[in-house]
């Protein structure tokens, strides 16, 4: 782990043939218990989470810790039983109406000044978050050391595919966990785990398998990045 930001985890499922939802964009919903438990269990090891706009519009709501043992967990090692889940979102254009607005969890907003516009700290997002590059864009880079400032040194990437794109160009992630789930869902349009301008061959981020597990008919696998020097 890099000493001024947290370590980073991608947690996503996806078909056998590499999407996260079909072509409309449709909350994906064809894990098993058994990968809807292990992200759970990815959840509860991290200090917070963070989650794509387009994601959290799709689903409406955030993954919560629900099992007993892991919520007990944490409050025995003196965390708070639900890590804080922080939206990102240039726009910040999200619907106050959605459940993830009433669920149980610390939400904070990461944005630029533009998006803060039209939002303030308080009831509904507890901080917003400004982290801006002279042109504009999210600096996540700034905006990661100032997690791991507060003590987040552990933190889960739910996606989606064009967040994962740009923590994976700025080198910003450390392990990805991937379900691979017992269906083909098809079409070029269909989302893929990195969406973006993708990468060239010989730039692709390289990666090194840590462990492979199977439950029933889904494919469990840890990746480690490798960082140019390895």
């Amino acid at each position: 782990m890099m000493q001024d930001r947290p370590h980073t985890t991608v947690v996503l499922a996806m078909s056998a043939d590499g999407k996260i939802a079909d072509f409309k964009r449709s909350p994906a919903r064809f894990g098993s218990k058994a990968d809807k438990a292990h992200l759970e269990r990815q959840i509860a090891a991290a200090d917070a989470v963070l989650i794509g706009a387009a994601t959290l519009r799709a689903y409406g709501t955030t993954m919560i810790i629900s099992e007993p043992t892991l919520l007990q967990q944490r409050i025995t090692e003196n965390q708070h039983p639900q890590p804080v889940h922080i939206v990102i979102s240039h726009s910040a254009n999200l619907n106050p109406d959605i459940k993830f607005f009433q669920q149980p969890v610390r939400r904070w907003l990461l944005t630029t000044s533009l998006g803060a516009c039209f939002w303030q700290e308080g009831s509904t997002f507890e901080k917003v978050l400004v982290f801006e590059t002279l042109t504009g864009e999210i600096d996540i880079l700034a905006a990661l050391k100032y997690l791991a400032s507060l003590q987040i040194t552990r933190l889960a990437v739910l996606g989606g595919g064009q967040l994962v794109a740009s923590l994976l160009a700025s080198d910003l992630i450390d392990e990805i966990w991937l379900t691979i789930c017992p269906l083909i869902i098809g079409g070029s349009t269909a989302t893929s785990p990195v969406e973006g301008t993708g990468f060239l061959s010989h730039l692709a981020p390289k990666l090194q398998l840590l462990e492979v597990s199977t439950v029933e008919q889904e494919v469990f696998l840890l990746y480690r990045l490798l960082r140019n020097a390895e």
